[in-house]
């Protein structure tokens, strides 16, 4: 049994550095906070297992286990934050600053120090009677390609009843988000001078027309894939940046365009990849080898909860707030492939997330514990 105080879990988690970035330059690897967090949870009777994640730089999941049996209860939470900028910091981001009832530091509130709370609320079960296994999951790179949930749902290790993740959702079950991909569509024509323009092929031209049937595409999106649950209640493309050319007296060689598209759970990333090569087909057609298209990141596939097992009446009993969807994106769509009902559920607001100064409220602390508490004893005991 880890024998800190809340604050000094949360102080040790908070002093390891586990930054994401897409930039080599600024990413780090996991491996400290990963090898903390096995320490403890061992210390408690836990059978640790770390895995390297593939394609990513020296990551790394840790996955907890205790207790024996089918199902039970997964916790599950990343264990990278993203970069910060140092000049908008008041305080060092990776010493944990306690002032006016809050936690202040890089990942105090989305979401390393989430573990914090699971360790405080084990301190008092008896894990030694447990029925079903209790897992704790810690991933790597969920800030930028999810890579670390990723490899963890394809190896299909668990088969829970339930899984909660703990991003700051201020105690409120989330039971849907909104998936995003974001695409981009390059296209190479000819350059030459504009005094004769049917010596090259105007890039811009052949993007005209290829906007005009993404917009299109847009049109069908936001009729057809429908979800009222959501506050923007349709799938969502927005056309967020272009550029293309270089002068105005040559012809335009080369022009991309880069989209985003937001799913409703109706609409799998594999149906929308579809519909988006069937929308510009009719461009692809009279330009052979002059449009290629490219996800510009690994998509996030939409989530919905299955409540299979009834988790949203537990939540909603155990926080006393009703569930709701959100729309940004987390590892709910991975965890849900090991075929439990899966939530997101945790302290903090996520309008703290990403932010200077990030910190989460001590307020938060009783409530959570308490809930953490009965979730375990409602469906591992």
């Amino acid at each position: 049994m880890p024998k800190l105080s809340f604050i000094e879990l949360y102080e040790s988690i908070i002093q390891s550095p586990s930054i994401s970035a897409f930039d080599p330059k600024i990413d780090q690897t996991n491996k400290p906070i990963i090898e903390l967090l096995s320490t403890w949870f061992a210390e408690l009777g836990f059978t640790i297992t770390i895995q390297q994640v593939p394609n990513a730089r020296n990551k790394f999941n840790m996955l907890a286990k205790i207790g024996s049996g089918e199902g039970g209860l997964l916790l599950s939470g990343h264990s990278d934050t993203v970069p910060f900028d140092q000049g908008l910091w008041q305080s060092d981001p990776f010493v944990l600053k306690q002032q006016d009832g809050k936690l202040y530091g890089l990942g105090s509130c989305d979401m390393k120090g989430f573990f914090a709370f699971i360790l405080e609320a084990l301190k008092t079960i008896p894990l030694e009677k447990l029925q079903k296994p209790l897992y704790i999951l810690a991933t790597a790179d969920e800030e930028t390609s999810m890579a670390g949930a990723r490899f963890f749902a394809q190896q299909q290790l668990i088969k829970p009843d339930m899984a909660i993740i703990g991003e700051p959702t201020e105690l409120v079950p989330i039971y849907k988000h909104k998936g995003h991909m974001a695409q981009s569509l390059n296209i190479q024509g000819q350059s030459g001078h504009s005094s004769d323009p049917d010596k090259g092929v105007n890039a811009i031209e052949i993007m005209y027309q290829a906007i005009g049937q993404l917009m299109d595409l847009q049109s069908v999106l936001k009729t057809k894939y429908l979800d009222q649950a959501f506050s923007v209640p349709y799938t969502t493309m927005n056309l967020g940046h272009i550029h293309g050319g270089d002068s105005e007296n040559r012809i335009c060689g080369h022009c991309t365009l880069n989209f985003d598209l937001r799913a409703t759970p109706e609409l799998s990333d594999q149906e929308a990849l579809a519909l988006i090569e069937e929308a510009l087909a009719p461009v692809y057609a009279p330009y052979p080898n002059r449009l290629s298209l490219e996800l510009m990141f690994p998509s996030a596939p939409a989530f919905a909860c299955r409540d299979e097992q009834n988790i949203l009446a537990l939540a909603e009993k155990l926080t006393g707030n009703k569930f709701q969807t959100a729309n940004y994106a987390t590892e709910a769509p991975f965890l849900n492939q090991l075929g439990c009902d899966t939530i997101v559920l945790g302290p903090g607001s996520i309008e703290q997330a990403h932010q200077p100064d990030e910190y989460i409220s001590l307020d938060y602390v009783a409530p959570t514990v308490s809930m953490l508490q009965q979730m375990i004893n409602k469906v591992c005991f």
